[in-house]
């Protein structure tokens, strides 16, 4: 409807003689100022040199005549009014029920080819609450841009070289040794999470004592222990309702020359140099903001997380991807200048990498902060989430407020069966519209072909299918500025539209034309409703 008024307007600029006007068309919060409005007119002021509600009076007088606009209007310096025809509003339920699944799909990304990378905990430990933020959120906007028509690849980073799991395996180590009755001492920047014992003890019951007479024991127990942790979060991850289409390891950047190669590539293009016997990036040229050159090769030969990040995203690129999407931790906000600065420096444009930083998560018990998991008494993990909630409030819970603002997630609130969750609140209104679809079969009631849209102009009717028609804007600006919370608040709103309208209608009724009306238009809101949440992760439940 919205792209019918800006072509009613731009034929009327064209029988005025008027071109290179862009018509903007918005929706008036205030319904009494229609249901559409353009400040057409007053943009036309100085380049017409007239009061602009003269402008506009020339525009509607030339506006071509449609059967879904019922009146026209000028209102205040010279907006002017769209009033849609009420029953030209339940056309949207024939598209809706004959997209069914793919309603709400958009070509929007034109299928730019993206990379997203989420998640990539290093595999020492167990994922905790901030990766399940990071997890619900980036999964979910996987989800929308593929359906706005981006060509989406999923990856998981396995950081597996490195310090870390140098210490992984010292962990490991001792717990196996300790496992098997020896002293063992844990350093004290060892891992010291049940896993690790888990792990030991897993050692010591698959292999005994065997594996003390390797002599390859550190490298047999670094594929082993990262293979280990590997598993359990991809275990966590999938009960989570995540998936990936690339896990990608660091340590292959090694073994594959890709980091000799990023280097390489740096040194031709000029942006490196050597001060003090370490090798630097000179990020400071490059443009984008970063404060201070950085180190890649320290003078004892070692190298900084940044070089394989480097390495890494130069693979990316390579690739062939468009657009490559990080969402990181909080803690990495100062990471994002350098790191477009060596996309700049190989050649890439910054704008071909996207940061997107999660903050953290408060959670709280019926308002009280909530630190220790009562299982373990450590912090609070995504199984204890999942364990305590369930994945379906966790993952909405974690999606209903913006990444880049602070997160209080109440699991009281969370496990309320009322209106006070908002998560329960939308699943109920699902599983009502299923229940009065099932009662209308029964009655042999049913039939969506027979819908009278002249019998759907009422307040609630017609609050419903402008939500309604609205999702598939929903949908692509949440991909376009990576705003997942956009469908939580979306279905809010179409949950609350959807209870008004049952709490004022009676759908099943002695007449059967508005019956049938009823039910096409419910059938639609179940469609779609079951669309939105899918886009989250979540499920529509029939029966509550």
């Amino acid at each position: 409807m919205k792209n019918k008024i800006v072509e009613l307007l731009q034929n009327s600029l064209k029988t005025l003689e008027i071109d290179g006007v862009d018509i903007y068309v918005e929706t008036p919060k205030n319904t009494d100022n229609g249901d559409f409005s353009s400040n057409v007119a007053m943009q036309l002021t100085r380049v017409l040199r007239k009061n602009p509600r003269v402008i506009a009076e020339e525009i509607i007088a030339n506006i071509p005549a449609d059967d879904a606009v019922e009146k026209v209007e000028i209102a205040g310096p010279g907006f002017i009014n769209f009033y849609v025809k009420k029953s030209s509003l339940g056309s949207i339920i024939e598209k809706i029920l004959a997209d069914d699944c793919k309603y709400g799909e958009n070509n929007t990304g034109q299928g730019k080819k993206v990379l997203l990378e989420y998640v990539s905990a290093n595999p020492t430990g167990t994922l905790h609450v901030g990766h399940a933020r990071n997890a619900a959120y980036s999964d979910s906007l996987a989800r929308i841009m593929k359906k706005s028509g981006y060509d989406i690849s999923r990856e998981y980073y396995i950081n597996d070289a490195g310090n870390q799991i140098n210490n992984l395996v010292i962990s490991a180590i001792v717990r196996y040794k300790q496992a098997l009755g020896l002293e063992a001492e844990m350093p004290e920047d060892a891992y010291h999470g049940e896993d690790i014992k888990v792990l030991g003890q897993k050692l010591k019951d698959e292999f005994s004592d065997s594996l003390l007479e390797r002599e390859d024991l550190e490298s047999f127990i670094r594929d082993y222990a990262v293979a280990y942790e590997m598993d359990n979060i991809k275990k966590d991850l999938g009960d989570f309702g995540l998936e990936y289409d690339v896990y990608f390891s660091e340590k292959s950047l090694y073994e594959d020359g890709l980091v000799d190669k990023a280097m390489a590539s740096l040194r031709e293009q000029g942006f490196v140099y050597e001060k003090d016997g370490a090798l630097w990036l000179e990020t400071t040229a490059l443009g984008t903001g970063d404060d201070k050159d950085r180190v890649l090769i320290k003078a004892d030969g070692t190298l900084t997380y940044l070089t394989s990040d480097i390495a890494y995203h130069k693979n990316k690129l390579d690739r062939g991807f468009d657009l490559l999407i990080d969402v990181l931790g909080a803690d990495h906000h100062g990471y994002i200048a350098r790191l477009k600065a060596s996309i700049v420096a190989m050649g890439y444009k910054a704008d071909q990498l996207e940061v997107l930083i999660m903050q953290m998560v408060q959670l709280l018990n019926n308002g009280e902060v909530v630190k220790m998991s009562k299982r373990t008494g450590k912090a609070i993990t995504l199984r204890d989430l999942i364990d305590e909630v369930g994945a379906d409030a966790a993952r909405y819970f974690l999606v209903m407020r913006s990444a880049d603002s602070h997160l209080d997630f109440d699991f009281a609130v969370a496990k309320e069966q009322s209106s006070d969750n908002p998560l329960y609140y939308v699943q109920y209104a699902h599983a009502r519209i299923c229940s009065i679809l099932r009662q209308a079969a029964e009655q042999e009631n049913y039939n969506l072909d027979k819908c009278d849209y002249e019998l759907l102009t009422d307040e609630y009717s017609v609050e419903l299918l402008k939500t309604l028609a609205y999702y598939p804007e929903i949908v692509a600006q949440a991909a376009t500025n990576y705003e997942p919370h956009r469908i939580c608040n979306y279905l809010q709103n179409l949950a609350s539209a959807f209870h008004k309208f049952y709490n004022s209608n009676k759908v099943i009724t002695e007449n059967a034309e508005q019956t049938q009306s009823y039910l096409a238009l419910i059938t639609a809101v179940k469609i779609t409703l079951r669309n939105a949440l899918e886009l989250i992760g979540v499920s529509a439940p029939e029966k509550m």
